[in-house]
This record gives C-alpha cells, sequence and structure tokens, in this order.
C-alpha cells in the first residue's frame, strides 16, 4: 500500500506532462508534417502561386483567405525564399504527388549501373580491343564504365604507360561515351571513369 508522505493530498496516479499515451502506456509517435500548412505558416507576408492565382506577395491573413475560397490549402513550398513561397493547392494531392516523385528519383538512381574493366600495363592490342567491345556493350546499355589499371609490384614504375593506355581507350569510345573523370592514380592503380552519351 502506498503511504502519503507530506502535507500533498495523496494521489496514486503520476503526471504525465499532457503527452499522450496508448493502450500499453508507451507515447504515441507524433508525425510531424514535411511542410508548414494554412495557420501552421509563421511569416507575415508571402509570394503566393498555384493555378487561377495572381502570383504576387500577399499578407499571410489574405493569402490563407484566397487558398479557402478554392476549398484548398495554402502549403510553404521555399521556405528560405525571401520571402517564403506558397502554393495553393490540395494538400493531400500535394503530398502524394511529391512522394511520387521522390520514388522516381529513388528508382532511377539505382539503375546507374556501374560496370568496371580492368587492364594491366602490359595489355595487348587483342586484349585491348576485346574489353573495348565490352565496354562498348555496357555503355549502350546505359551502364558507367570505370576502367582502370592494376600496377602489380614494380610495374608502378609504367604508369605513364598505363594512363596512355586509358586515353587510348577513352578515345576508341568516344562516340558511344563521353569521359566524365581522366585518369587518376589511387594507390596502385590508375582509373578513368565514362558515362554514355545522351540519346540523339
Amino acid at each position: 500500500m502506498a503511504v502519503n508522505q507530506g502535507n500533498r493530498p495523496f494521489s496514486s496516479n503520476r503526471p504525465n506532462n499532457n503527452r499522450p499515451f496508448t493502450r500499453g502506456g508507451f507515447r504515441q509517435r507524433v508525425v510531424e508534417e514535411p511542410y508548414r500548412v494554412n495557420e501552421r505558416i509563421t511569416s507575415h507576408r508571402v509570394r503566393v502561386v498555384g493555378e487561377n492565382i495572381k502570383v504576387d506577395v500577399y499578407p499571410i491573413s489574405e493569402a490563407i483567405k484566397l487558398a479557402q475560397e478554392q476549398g484548398l490549402d495554402l502549403v510553404e513550398i521555399s521556405p528560405k525564399a525571401d520571402p517564403p513561397v506558397c502554393k495553393v493547392v490540395d494538400y493531400s494531392k500535394f503530398k502524394y504527388e511529391q512522394k511520387k516523385k521522390q520514388k522516381e528519383i529513388k528508382a532511377n538512381a539505382q539503375k546507374s549501373i556501374l560496370k568496371e574493366i580492368r587492364f594491366g600495363p602490359n595489355t595487348d592490342d587483342h586484349d585491348f580491343n576485346f574489353k573495348v567491345k565490352h565496354a562498348e556493350n555496357f555503355l549502350k546499355e546505359g551502364a558507367k564504365v570505370k576502367a582502370y589499371v592494376h600496377f602489380a609490384g614494380r610495374s608502378i614504375v609504367y604508369k605513364e604507360r598505363g594512363e596512355i593506355l586509358l586515353l587510348k581507350f577513352a578515345q576508341a569510345l568516344e562516340a558511344l561515351g563521353k569521359v566524365e573523370q581522366l585518369p587518376q592514380l589511387e594507390g596502385k592503380r590508375m582509373y578513368l571513369m565514362m558515362t554514355p552519351k545522351g540519346k540523339k
């Protein structure tokens, strides 16, 4: 049994700081909105854009009223602009479209494939041409190509030979790719990066 110490009236309930609790006693997670909307916008004046809207700077109360008259929301899309830019739009639809765009950007980033082609400083013409053919196919498929010369042991003294080989490689592929990074020595490897040229 709990004992009441002091002169304060006894209460078996501890204060919860007015924070919401779930059935299990854990605090509910409050999800913050990624954009300020309507009355949450703190700026006194904003630039308003949107369909059927005269693009101009309005007092925040007037901007919110413009949105309400169309049954829409005022969404702050560029908070760092001076003044901040707000768009009159259906917020639920706006969030869905933004989420969809982010997924597309992520999907396109994942499609960026990098293929590696290795040479030695003494690669002969037959092997060189064979690897150029592989690189041609990679570039045609839209992949980036990372060609490198590996210098084993004392072969590092032939780094000029490796640079000439990589530049020759880039020249052989100039119709399909463009050089993103010129030959660069890192440790025992010299790299050259190529990206596919845009389709005409």
